[in-house]
């Protein structure tokens, strides 16, 4: 696996955060982003990142570890918030390129924009490295089984989400032998912008291909084993809450407090 690469995949340990319950943190997962979402000042930011640090260190991930994880995620991060930068419009006018408009308004939303997407991905990257992929998948489906009865397929959907997961870091694996076998054979692939985006080629069509077959060779394996669905299925440990997950709830909501108290006194 590329070890710059750590979105999606797994981070062996015991702390509290690794016991919590994959559904608790998949709830709370959910609830963190609308938090985030109804945080609309600087302080109640500052306070959602406080509280996403705590996590980390109760979870025992290097600073280094959530680096690499939100590095892939960082073009989202770019691309919203140098949009928010043009668009948003209010106060001094500081750039003025004829159509293309900076403004104080702009570059506040840009700054505040960046800061929340970039807090958000961190804690929902911190969900995928203390969580395993199979654990993640069954707390997906038991969120979605309540709406099974209206024919939400909930199953196959947690299914589709956990391969999505395990694939990333695959995706990135692939990425990573297809560049330097390219490279081996004389290719030129970071000499110049233009000359890179003419090469990508080279790297997409054998990346796709490799990630066709491997999607190929797992959908063999799952009809070679008879996969019907969720159908009679077991689990050898079933998910169960603990004491702790009413804490994690606790905490969750402490936080959903302080960011509801300081919209209503700012």
């Amino acid at each position: 696996m590329n070890p710059g690469f750590s979105f999606g995949s797994y981070v062996s340990g015991t702390s509290c955060v690794h016991r919590l319950d994959p559904r608790t943190k998949l709830i709370a997962g959910c609830a963190f982003i609308v938090v985030l979402l109804f945080a609309h000042t600087a302080a109640a930011l500052v306070v959602c990142a406080a509280f996403t640090a705590l996590c980390y260190a109760l979870a025992q991930i290097p600073p280094s570890k959530a680096a690499r994880s939100l590095a892939p995620l960082m073009a989202i991060v770019v691309i919203v918030a140098v949009l928010n930068l043009f668009v948003t419009q209010g106060g001094q006018v500081l750039v003025d390129w004829g159509i293309l408009r900076i403004s104080e308004a702009g570059v506040q939303t840009c700054l505040f924009m960046g800061a929340r997407l970039t807090i958000m991905m961190l804690g929902m990257s911190l969900i995928t490295l203390t969580t395993m992929t199979i654990d993640l998948t069954e707390a997906f489906e038991w969120v979605l089984k309540p709406f099974a009865r209206f024919g939400v397929p909930a199953h196959e959907l947690g299914m589709i989400m956990g391969i999505a997961l395990r694939f990333m870091p695959q995706f990135a694996n692939e990425l990573a032998v297809v560049y330097h076998a390219q490279v081996s054979r004389g290719a030129r692939l970071s000499n110049s912008p233009a000359r890179g985006v003419h090469m990508l080629t080279s790297l997409m069509v054998p990346l796709f291909t490799s990630v066709f077959r491997h999607a190929e060779t797992l959908s063999a394996a799952m009809d070679a084993r008879c996969y019907h669905g969720g159908e009679g299925r077991t689990h050898l440990h079933p998910l169960r809450f603990a004491p702790r997950d009413g804490v994690a709830a606790a905490f969750m909501a402490v936080l959903a407090g302080c960011v509801a108290a300081i919209g209503y006194l700012l």
